[in-house]
């Protein structure tokens, strides 16, 4: 059986989707892009864990009440929908609110990340934008290049004038996004243009006329690897990093 699923709160059919999950028994789901506070107590009910994406400490702090296992925590540095507050001062916010764990998520994609994440407080990371360069990955290779080729400055967030700011790296398609939604265009005009988009870049491979949803991490992105790769030399780095800063600090009095 599957060992876990995720599923945005804003897709159609997101109720009959979860029933899947339950009727699947799938063990641990992901939800995020919404309050799933509607959808707790049916996944609860069948003893599925529940990892909610929260952007604010206030929604942590409700979800952490209605007994949710575990947050990511996503701050605006993620890619794809995205909150307003960064991740250096959203995570430890939050890990000072609830008491359950704390996955940091939002521009973290090595074990620099890992390590800083960790002295913030939380418990691991999430990261997305670099497991998407991962052999494993479904992803199209053009798509994957795009982050390959990312700088600091290769992302820009769209959307944000209709309160659903969307990060994505630089091209034709959100570069025309952005002039459309500046010159005034309705919310439904909006999102009518952007129908189908993401998944022509991350499907069909079509990164001209489609979104390629990326987080600002993809600027550490240089190769593409298997993920068990990736993963051994993340936390290779992390235990280098959190090593030399025990070092920095000397023997305990």
């Amino acid at each position: 059986r599957p060992f876990g699923a995720n599923v945005p709160l804003f897709t159609a059919g997101v109720k009959q989707t979860l029933q899947v999950f339950v009727d699947e028994g799938v063990p641990v789901v992901t939800v995020g892009g919404g309050n799933p506070g509607l959808y707790l107590e049916q996944l609860q009910r069948a003893g599925i864990r529940v990892i909610p994406v929260v952007a604010s400490v206030a929604l942590a702090r409700r979800l952490a009440r209605q007994g949710v296992d575990a947050l990511i925590v996503e701050g605006l540095e993620s890619g794809g929908h995205i909150g307003d507050v960064a991740s250096l001062p959203l995570i430890p916010q939050v890990v000072d609110a609830v008491d359950v764990p704390v996955i940091a998520a939002g521009g973290f994609a090595d074990g620099r990340g890992l390590a800083a994440a960790l002295a913030l407080g939380a418990d691991g990371i999430q990261m997305g934008t670099r497991f998407i360069c991962t052999t494993e990955c479904q992803a199209h290779d053009n798509y994957k290049q795009r982050i390959v080729r990312a700088h600091d400055r290769a992302t820009i967030t769209t959307g944000g004038t209709f309160g659903h700011p969307v990060r994505s790296i630089r091209g034709p398609f959100v570069r025309r996004l952005e002039e459309l939604e500046r010159q005034g265009i309705s919310e439904a005009e909006f999102m009518d243009f952007g129908a189908g988009t993401l998944r022509a870049a991350i499907v069909d491979g079509d990164t001209e006329r489609g979104s390629v949803m990326a987080g600002q991490s993809a600027g550490l992105i240089d190769d593409i690897v298997p993920a068990r790769i990736l993963i051994e030399r993340t936390v290779a780095e992390a235990e280098s990093v959190l090593r030399r800063c025990a070092r920095l600090i000397g023997p305990a009095p």
